[in-house]
């Protein structure tokens, strides 16, 4: 070993969970390293794990530029804008992308600067006693400890044994970030957040876009009403979404520039098969725990791969904790966020505390999804009584004057103490919308309180005023 140095709080993984945990240990007070294995596209480190380099933020650059182009060719001749011959440059698209990327990457290694946290670059191993082995780019090694071990490493997309990622042809959420031109047939295995929001981006620039669901049921963790209508839009937008569609092999014909993948699935029609230009396989992702554990840790992994935590994010090895992506519960960054300083705080002797029951979930598809809470259906299942009102876009002047009327919001509360127990969304700019839904949980506050809060006119915020009144019948703007 080329070197040791002693830590207050060593982190594990730069993403979402770990810079946060890493600054705001910085902030109380220790010492800290964080240690990233990240490679940028330009093979220089890039903190700010998968969420900054090639999840949430490059995927929203896209969704972004993408809806731009749609609505050009589509929507603004209803403003009685025209233009003609609008075409596509998909390499400034995603010239555009990595910039904002830089950007972000950028500014968490200058906030480590600013908080004088310690980044070392390459593939960390925990050994006993909070020991870490640092595997550096350039073949070195360094061992670092410390009194309080994080671990954040995130987690890596699911690959399909039968449907290799070759980075070109079959690719995960990497490589549909970058492709350099659009597809003419793509194909998407997985109706989930990935393959919706990707599939959405190449689908507005020009693709031809087929989904492929093994369940039987689109979006089953959302609301099943919710679920109904962003189908519905999906279908007038060309997505052709094909559920309880079971894919069994993916074959690569052709050579070079003329390479295509043969798809093999069955669904209720029987056996079938497509032939697209590219395949994105989007099935979920697994914990980032491979090589990260020595066998002398006494840190433990469940069915699942991930860490076994409590529910302090500790692992029950002295000083060891984990959060975000590698640990139970949903694997979103904000959920990461909040783990990972509640750990920060823990250690410092604070209160730390997440609230998995206030945990919000987006889809930034057009029209929108996001929730909170739970859904009629798991409070049908666990026999809690409700009462729920709603209130549909296309009544609200701000939705309209924007032209998208598409969708409604659902407040569901407690038939007996009125207490808010979930929020369901599908619309134009829902996901922000939809923290009105976790302020009022956070603060155990009723549909009559929000029924009662003024909200301004015009604006699409009234949606959620007008279906909390209609939770007891008195929406003004809606037969009750």
């Amino acid at each position: 070993m080329s070197e040791q140095t002693q830590f207050d709080v060593i982190v594990i993984g730069a993403g979402p969970a770990g810079y946060h945990a890493a600054i705001r240990a910085a902030q109380l007070g220790r010492k800290v390293a964080c240690i990233d294995a990240a490679l940028g596209k330009d093979g220089k480190p890039a903190l700010g794990g998968t969420c900054l380099r090639v999840g949430c933020i490059p995927s929203k650059a896209l969704l972004d530029s993408s809806r731009q182009f749609h609505n050009l060719q589509h929507l603004f001749g209803e403003h009685g804008i025209t233009a003609n011959d609008a075409k596509i440059d998909v390499g400034t698209m995603i010239g555009r992308k990595d910039k904002i990327v830089k950007q972000f990457t950028g500014g968490i290694e200058m906030l480590f600067k600013a908080n004088k946290v310690k980044p070392y670059f390459g593939f960390a191993t925990l050994h006993a006693n909070r020991r870490v082995v640092v595997k550096q780019h350039d073949g070195s090694e360094v061992e670092l400890s410390a009194a309080n071990v994080i671990l954040a490493a995130g987690s890596d997309s699911i690959e399909l044994p039968f449907a290799k990622f070759d980075g070109e042809t079959i690719v995960d959420n990497v490589g549909a970030l970058d492709f350099t031109q659009v597809p003419k047939r793509l194909a998407v295995i997985g109706a989930g957040v990935i393959g919706l929001e990707l599939g959405s981006v190449w689908k507005r620039l020009g693709a031809e876009v087929t989904i492929l669901e093994a369940m039987p049921d689109f979006l089953a963790a959302a609301d099943a009403e919710v679920a109904r209508t962003a189908a519905r839009e999906f279908k007038k937008q060309g997505l052709d979404i094909r559920l309880g569609a079971k894919v069994s092999a993916a074959e690569i014909i052709g050579k070079d520039q003329e390479r295509q993948v043969r798809i093999s699935f069955q669904d209720k029609f029987g056996e079938q098969s497509i032939t697209v230009d590219k395949l994105l396989v989007a099935v979920g992702r697994r914990a980032a725990t491979r090589g990260l554990l020595a066998e002398d840790s006494g840190v433990k992994l469940n069915e699942r791969g991930q860490i076994e935590v409590d529910e302090h994010c500790h692992t029950g090895v002295d000083g060891v904790w984990a959060v975000g992506d590698c640990v139970r519960g949903p694997m979103l960054a904000h959920k990461g966020f909040e783990e990972g300083i509640a750990v920060a705080e823990l250690i410092a002797g604070l209160p730390g505390h997440v609230n998995f029951d206030t945990i919000p979930w987006v889809i930034y598809t057009e029209p929108e999804i996001a929730w909170v809470g739970k859904t009629e259906q798991q409070l049908k299942d666990a026999g809690v009584p409700y009462k729920a009102g709603s209130f549909p876009f296309a009544a609200n002047g701000r939705a309209v004057a924007m032209l998208e009327p598409a969708g409604f919001v659902k407040i569901l509360a407690h038939a007996e103490t009125d207490r808010v127990l979930g929020m369901h969304l599908v619309g134009a700019n829902v996901s922000e919308l939809v923290h009105e839904g976790v302020l009022t949980m956070e603060f155990s506050g009723s549909a009559d309180d929000l029924a009662r809060i003024c909200h301004a006119h015009p604006s699409l915020s009234e949606v959620i005023h007008d279906a909390a009144m209609a939770v007891d019948k008195r929406a003004i703007h809606k037969a009750n």
